[in-house]
């Protein structure tokens, strides 16, 4: 089924699912590039109050958002009219919310997900969840985008890189035509699967890194989680089958540089809370904001397992998730066996 995707910004209708910080963000991004966009809320009084003000009340609420991004709820969507779909809702909620509107989504329509994860209990990449919830065929419309992409900085329109993956070469340009502005540039990857187990193992790392700032560790331990955190996310992508070249790339290194060391970065912050003894529902609390590798950290062990890939960083941020003390992981990555760099 071929994608009725126009050729230009201007031609575009655009449907953002999700009003956190990243879908406002992108949103308003859409807006800017020319695409007349919807921002879809979960809950009407939130989109009542970005029509009323043009500014989100929940989240990003010193940015102004520009007069041709409207909103509307779950409810009174108009998604048939979009010829693009972008989905921004945290993985643990990904087919929840994706699954009731999917018959609204029209059959020709691209269907971009922004969202950083695997889906717990199934493992799925977000682009098989999406062809398993779109009407078949989907597999040719679904496309995914990464990188080191703070939805603070986005929205405030600083210099920024990004990827865009999909099976379908000519919607990857597509969609790379439409989006790239003189403050986002777009580059296009073939490896789907590389770039979104990047997007996923990246936040477990930053967990392990926002763990090391809580402990008041200093930059060779962050430098050394970053290296090594790379090296077991290139396991792993090799045992799946992606693209070696994806993890020295935006999704992977680029990614895994802001994740790790940003002030943004929510995971980074959720880890330095749980070092300093916050749970990780009290952390996500305490910040106003989900952190996507808590729920990617058990899914990541299990399917590294299912591989046969060694994940040192991650099977740590799994213990300590699950309540042992940050130290006592540190010293148990620290006295592992002697081993080659180079070793896989």
């Amino acid at each position: 089924m071929s994608v009725a995707l126009p050729l230009s910004a201007e031609e575009t209708r655009a449907a953002v699912i999700g009003a956190g910080s990243w879908g406002t963000a992108f949103g308003r991004l859409l807006a800017r590039a020319g695409v007349q966009t919807e921002l879809i809320c979960r809950f009407s009084a939130q989109a009542e109050a970005i029509n009323r003000g043009h500014h989100n009340p929940e989240y990003l609420r010193e940015i102004e958002l520009p007069g041709n991004l409207t909103a509307t709820s779950f409810e009174r969507n108009s998604l048939s009219a979009a010829h693009l779909v972008v989905v921004a809702v945290p993985s643990r909620a990904f087919r929840e919310v994706v699954s009731p509107l999917a018959a609204s989504i029209a059959p020709d329509a691209a269907v971009l997900s922004l969202t950083k994860g695997l889906e717990p209990g199934t493992l799925l990449r977000l682009s098989e969840v999406l062809a398993e919830v779109l009407p078949a065929p989907a597999g040719e419309r679904i496309a995914v985008l990464s990188g080191p992409n703070h939805a603070e900085e986005v929205a405030r329109d600083i210099p920024t890189a990004t990827v865009i993956a999909a099976h379908d070469q000519e919607l990857a340009r597509r969609l790379q035509q439409i989006l790239t502005t003189e403050n986002f540039r777009v580059y296009i990857n073939h490896d789907l699967i590389g770039v979104e187990l990047c997007a996923a193992a990246k936040n477990v790392v930053a967990l392990a890194a926002g763990m090391s700032d809580g402990l008041g560790f200093g930059d060779n331990t962050k430098a050394s989680l970053i290296t090594r955190g790379l090296a077991e996310m290139s396991r792993l992508g090799a045992a799946m089958g992606a693209d070696p070249q994806t993890f020295s790339g935006l999704a992977g290194m680029g990614d895994l540089i802001a994740t790790c060391t940003s002030r943004h970065s929510r995971n980074r912050r959720a880890g330095e809370l749980i070092a300093r003894g916050f749970s990780p529902a009290e952390a996500e609390a305490e910040m106003g904001m989900v952190a996507e590798g808590i729920t990617s950290a058990p899914s990541l062990l299990e399917l590294s397992g299912r591989a046969g890939v060694d994940m040192p960083i991650t099977e740590q941020v799994c213990a300590v998730l699950a309540g042992r003390d940050a130290r006592q992981a540190v010293a148990q990555l620290m006295k592992r066996a002697p081993r080659s760099e180079l070793d896989r």
